[in-house]
């Protein structure tokens, strides 16, 4: 019993920690999606622009971050079974799926800068870059905690509630994807 309490205030302190993280990071994407908004209500150039996007590969992409979502998850079904050797299966395939996510999304990038399709091309590639680079920013953040916490399975130490609480944070990484690719690929 007392292992439990000793705990639940570290717990308790994480996960008021990544909400108060989650919440100020709606606010900095919701700042910029609502920009985004605003710019394409007012270009009538816009759709030409969005539709050199490939809506494949992004469809790819979300499939990939879910995919990762369910492997968080089963993570930290792993830990309650308190199966280490499932947490850190399941970590290291969260963790290839947001590589995996990265690397379609650089050869997105390469793709359209080849095409001239650069951040300073124009309004909505501006936009673009800003959306989903920042949104990089967060899996690229997201698989740096899930490694550390990895690597702290692997030396045989007791990650639980870490985990739930990066799980938390990966699931609202994949969510704002979720917003990003309809607002992005499908609506021009």
């Amino acid at each position: 019993m007392a292992a439990v309490s000793e705990q639940s205030a570290p717990a308790l302190r994480g996960k008021i920690a990544i909400w108060w993280l989650i919440a100020s990071e709606v606010m900095v994407f919701g700042g910029a999606v609502g920009s985004y908004i605003m710019a394409r209500a007012a270009s009538p150039g816009w759709s030409a622009e969005a539709a050199h996007l490939s809506t494949s590969m992004a469809t790819i992409n979300t499939f990939v971050l879910l995919t990762s979502s369910m492997t968080m998850a089963m993570a930290f079904a792993a830990y309650q079974k308190d199966d280490q050797r499932g947490v850190q299966k399941f970590l290291l395939c969260t963790i290839l799926l947001g590589l995996a996510f990265l690397g379609i999304k650089a050869y997105e990038y390469i793709s359209h800068i080849t095409e001239n399709a650069a951040p300073w091309s124009g309004s909505f590639w501006s936009f673009y870059y800003l959306l989903t680079g920042l949104h990089a920013l967060h899996v690229i953040a997201g698989v740096v905690v899930n490694v550390i916490l990895l690597l702290a399975a692997g030396r045989g130490l007791r990650t639980g509630y870490r985990i739930e609480i990066a799980g938390l944070y990966w699931h609202f990484v994949d969510i704002v994807w979720i917003f990003l690719f309809p607002l992005l690929y499908l609506s021009y």
